[in-house]
């Protein structure tokens, strides 16, 4: 099979960056963009804040006191998405094999480019000096054979920086890794590995594959493709989300009334992950599963799109009143969606939490 030519491309920062580059007075300060509220996360930080710990999403008091001198902005969605559209319109001069991952990142496949550009590399040289000239914004660029490596290698010199793993380098390239550098190896999983002695990429290529099956299942074989640099996945234009969703198992059964904590921190889970997405959504929904396991769904479509964390969990504790097994029902799970994505103008019906 053909080598593939993957870039991945990340801006720096992005929606601190925009609003750096639109008012000259934010530049070289610490920008946090986020609603200041008891609720609030950061969904964006500027290099200058970066250097006090802040990150994106953050609890926004918490930022305010890693950063005492840090200035917020509401973020501007519609002028960020229009932002990330012309830099779209960039990345489609070389290729129409784009895919999104949000706003500010996306993968693209230039095994063959429009350009006639030689390689992968002038590729995203081309695309990184027209984001500089045409946007004034920078962005990091990966050049690999693969996805997942594009991926790696596009945080490897951030910000503003260029990496490059040829087909041939991956073998001295990946061992020294730390496994929390895999796709999939959070936490959790990087301290399960670390009990077998595993705590590099290096390590986890001297596993035998039906022992990392054994302990991982079929997330074990992703895991030694992985370590290998083994990465199939093609790069798919216009994969639209469906849906984002968001759900809590309790560690006891609750009543109705006592929900309305788990509510709010999963509404601002779904919005801070919404945020990410070039289009908008349209319904919320609202699931339940009962003591007894009998799941039950409320959906609202609202005559505006949701505007903020705190109107989707307003309108998803709207949502509970509507739930009418008396006061006593008892229920294990909740769960908030966002559903019905699209540019604000559509609206469909369809099942969330399917």
């Amino acid at each position: 099979m053909a080598v593939r030519k993957i870039v991945h491309v990340d801006m720096d920062a992005f929606y601190a960056s925009v609003e750096q580059r639109d008012d000259p007075k934010l530049r070289g300060k610490p920008v946090v963009v986020a609603w200041l509220g008891n609720r609030s996360v950061v969904c964006a930080a500027s290099y200058e804040a970066r250097r006090f710990g802040v990150r994106s999403a953050m609890p926004a008091l918490r930022a305010e006191r890693l950063c005492p001198g840090a200035i917020f902005i509401p973020p501007d969605f519609v002028r960020y998405r229009a932002v990330s559209r012309q830099t779209r319109e960039i990345f489609s001069r070389y290729t129409g094999l784009i895919e999104p991952l949000s706003l500010d990142e996306a993968y693209l496949d230039v095994t063959e480019n429009k350009a006639g550009l030689p390689t992968a590399t002038r590729v995203a040289k081309a695309i990184r000096q027209a984001i500089r000239e045409e946007l004034h914004l920078t962005a990091s660029a990966g050049v690999a054979p693969n996805k997942f490596l594009a991926k790696i290698a596009s945080d490897w010199k951030k910000p503003d920086g260029l990496f490059v793993i040829q087909p041939e380098e991956v073998d001295a390239f990946l061992p020294p890794l730390p496994v929390q550098r895999l796709p999939g190896v959070g936490k959790v999983t990087s301290e399960r590995l670390a009990q077998l002695g595993i705590t590099t990429v290096g390590d986890l290529r001297g596993m035998e594959l039906h022992l990392l099956e054994g302990h991982y299942g079929r997330h074990g074989l992703r895991l030694h493709e992985l370590a290998f640099g083994i990465d199939d996945s093609p790069v798919v234009p216009d994969r639209l989300t469906k849906s984002i969703s968001a759900e809590d198992t309790f560690a006891r059964d609750l009543t109705l009334s006592e929900t309305e904590e788990a509510i709010r921190r999963l509404a601002e889970k779904v919005w801070a992950a919404s945020r990410k997405e070039t289009r908008i959504a349209r319904t919320v929904v609202l699931k339940l599963k009962t003591a007894e396991f009998r799941i039950l769904t409320r959906s609202l479509t609202p005559a505006a799109p949701v505007g903020s964390s705190e109107d989707l969990a307003a309108i998803a504790l709207g949502l509970r009143e509507r739930v009418r097994l008396g006061s006593e029902q008892r229920y294990r799970l909740i769960g908030v969606g966002l559903h019905n994505f699209g540019d604000g103008a559509e609206e469909g019906q369809a099942e969330l939490f399917g």
